[in-house]
């Protein structure tokens, strides 16, 4: 078949691009052609002549921020003029798909979170119009929902609210098949609206290489300013306030060894207004950890490469190879990427229980780790990371369970079983 995916952006380190390219890899080993309708390409996901670039689809396009604030945070005196461009984006974006879906031959669209997160209203509302008007099947690959961002997209205007609710989830169209990444949001669609979704977790390749020490990599720590006999604890996600950031950092101090260190690897791109990484820089400074953490998103993005200074750009894959082990201290998750990906990397892993995700759909497996409740760092919690941190034995032990565990319930083969269903006619 031809599947059509749309999505905000990919080729990027967010999660939702990550597994994206994921379910891409599977789908082509199944023997579909791929086609993508996104807003923003970092690099090249499928062949160049499969790519559709729709500037106006990107989170951070003029329409879209403009949309947000107008809806969410800077709300004029009437809605009426931010209703009238939410209609006219809606309409490009419709206008668009059902010619890319006819240029494509298009059997199956897979929408990627973007009708599920109102964090791109004309998106959303352009999708709908569009799927409502064509004869084709739709698969939703749903990451997270309004109802889990508390008042984030609260707006003062009846009519916002009326049009999230309506919009998000898309449910109008017929022939509509749901997936989510996580029992709690099965359990919401079918409170909330009557649907009956599959749960299809994140997912590894665990047959392919990753995390390996060579030559490319092994510089990495001094390169950020550290010493490669350090004890390097890597903390991979991007700078948004629910990834607990705070408390890796306060984990260095509770530790009390100069030989420990933080590396940060995201951006703050997603960080509105920039307070939640100004506030983490305050407290490395408060702290006097600054001999002992690292932001390093100028020289950790997902591939490697070389910057235009000419400096070595490291992958994922050479950040967890350089690991001794990973905090993951969020406080929600739609998942857990960073978890697997941590296992897969055969690396311990320190993490809070996030709540309703973590212990239901990831921790009750039987995995290995030092777990905090509502982000408490307990002494007997410091203590035993400072146990694992130090014990190269131990480390080995936690990881090859680990990995066998990831094996069993979040690799490529579990995704095709569960894609088979989704796509079969």
């Amino acid at each position: 078949m031809n599947i059509g995916i749309i999505i905000g952006r990919i080729g990027d380190v967010d999660g939702v691009g990550l597994e994206t390219e994921k379910w891409i890899q599977v789908l082509q080993h199944m023997g579909h052609e791929i086609f993508i309708l996104s807003g923003i390409f970092k690099g090249q996901v499928v062949a160049p002549e499969r790519q559709t670039l729709l500037p106006i689809l990107s989170f951070f396009s003029p329409e879209c921020e403009w949309e947000q604030n107008r809806a969410f945070f800077l709300p004029p005196d009437d809605p009426d003029e931010l209703l009238m461009m939410i209609d006219e984006n809606a309409h490009r974006v419709s206008t668009a798909i059902f010619g890319w879906v006819l240029h494509n031959k298009i059997d199956v669209i897979l929408t990627e979170n973007c009708t599920a997160l109102p964090c791109h209203l004309s998106m959303g509302q352009g999708i709908m119009r569009a799927v409502e008007n064509m004869d084709i099947r739709v698969v939703t690959h749903d990451h997270d929902y309004a109802w889990e961002r508390g008042d984030r997209y609260h707006s003062p205007f009846r009519e916002i609210q009326k049009l999230v609710e309506e919009t998000f989830p898309l449910r109008s169209a017929h022939n509509i098949r749901h997936a989510v990444i996580n029992s709690n949001a099965r359990q919401e669609l079918e409170n909330r609206f009557g649907i009956v979704a599959m749960v299809v977790p994140n997912v590894m390749n665990f047959e392919q290489p990753f995390a390996r020490v060579d030559d490319y990599n092994k510089d990495l720590l001094g390169q950020i300013g550290f010493d490669r006999n350090d004890i390097a604890l890597f903390q991979i996600t991007r700078i948004v306030e629910r990834k607990g950031i705070e408390v890796a950092i306060d984990l260095i101090g509770r530790l009390d060894d100069p030989k420990i260190k933080l590396v940060i690897t995201g951006t703050a791109v997603d960080d509105e207004r920039k307070g939640y990484y100004k506030q983490i820089i305050d407290r490395v400074e408060s702290q006097g950890l600054g001999d002992q953490v690292r932001f390093a998103h100028h020289r950790i993005l997902s591939h490697r490469g070389t910057s235009l200074s000419g400096k070595k750009r490291y992958s994922l894959s050479d950040a967890y190879a350089q690991a001794v082990a990973c905090t993951y201290f969020s406080t929600y998750e739609g998942f857990g990427n960073a978890f697997v990906e941590a296992v897969l990397a055969r690396r311990p892993i320190f993490v809070n229980n996030y709540k309703p995700v973590f212990w239901p759909d990831i921790g009750s497996k039987g995995f290995e780790c030092v777990m905090l409740e509502d982000n408490e760092l307990t002494d007997e919690s410091v203590d035993r990371i400072g146990q694992v941190l130090r014990d190269k034995k131990l480390q080995t032990e936690i990881a090859e369970h680990n990995f066998e565990l990831g094996r069993k319930h979040f690799s490529y083969e579990v995704l095709e079983k569960k894609l088979e269903v989704l796509f079969s006619a």
